[in-house]
């Protein structure tokens, strides 16, 4: 697990509502990259990605755009210790 590194990422926007959370979770499958995603009580999408950095970090870059309905604002990243997940689930 050395190499793999975890980004705690917050979408703010128009991205409820617009598929951004299936979205989400199929390109991070795509990538191979582990972790979750949900919506928030305030509007925004909250998500873990974990796996390779390119990986994580294609997968972050793809979050700015988002899903083809989105309107992204912003995106907040946080980088903390890989925590082993395994697979990638949409959260509610």
């Amino acid at each position: 697990m050395a190499d793999r590194i975890r980004a705690h990422v917050f979408v703010s926007g128009t991205v409820q509502g617009v598929y951004y959370r299936a979205n989400t979770r199929d390109t991070a499958r795509e990538r191979g990259v582990d972790g979750w995603v949900r919506n928030l009580e305030d509007g925004r999408v909250e998500a873990v990605f974990e796996g390779d950095e390119p990986d994580v970090e294609a997968t972050i870059e793809w979050c700015h755009t988002g899903s083809p309905q989105a309107v992204v604002d912003d995106v907040d990243v946080e980088y903390e210790p890989p925590e082993g997940e395994s697979g990638f689930e949409i959260r509610y």
